[in-house]
């Protein structure tokens, strides 16, 4: 995608260093935010994270990486986000967001939810990255590994119709049943 070496690098991730990443920054994550709710309360906030993970997850599939633009700057920031997945969807290096991407988005989220909410907020931003992080899971497992049983052969399929058949839906791969709110739901394997 890039002429220079260093750019090219980080786009690309492995899921070895993914893994190890988020081994170490989702229990810091936990650690900052631990005693300033109760159980209780930190729980909702987690659950309630996890949901906003899958809403915006499914809004920024939908709407910003399938972004249609005319201004070349524009379409090449689509491309470098997303497009380029779409041209090699099964490149093992590229079925995941490098950290060079996720980090600071990550890092914004979590300002603007403390911002929100008050320390607080750490506990939503906390089920919003586990959401975060058990998509790109499941979208690598979807373009990388065989993907066994009645819900993961699902999850794959409706990410592979979004692929190959029409990539003007199936939007959703964690939560899938938002397209089917949505409208945006594969009905025909037809192109």
């Amino acid at each position: 995608m890039f002429k220079s070496e260093k750019l090219e690098r980080l786009t690309l991730i492995s899921p070895r260093v993914f893994a190890g990443a988020w081994a170490v920054l989702l229990p810091s994550i936990a650690w900052t935010g631990w005693g300033t709710v109760s159980p209780l309360a930190g729980l909702g906030l987690f659950l309630a994270g996890l949901v906003v993970w899958t809403l915006f997850e499914y809004a920024m599939h939908r709407y910003l990486f399938h972004w249609e633009t005319d201004v070349p700057m524009l379409k090449g920031f689509v491309f470098l986000m997303h497009g380029n997945h779409h041209e090699a969807p099964n490149d093992p290096l590229r079925s995941i967001m490098p950290l060079s991407a996720s980090v600071p988005i990550a890092a914004a989220v979590w300002g603007l939810f403390v911002l929100l909410l008050g320390t607080p907020g750490t506990w939503l931003f906390l089920g919003f990255i586990v959401g975060y992080v058990m998509y790109d899971v499941v979208h690598y497992a979807a373009h990388q590994w065989p993907m066994q049983g009645r819900l993961s052969q699902a999850i794959k399929r409706h990410h592979m119709r979004h692929h190959y058949v029409d990539e003007g839906g199936n939007y959703s791969i964690s939560a899938i049943f938002w397209d089917r709110v949505f409208g945006s739901r594969i009905q025909s394997l037809k192109r």
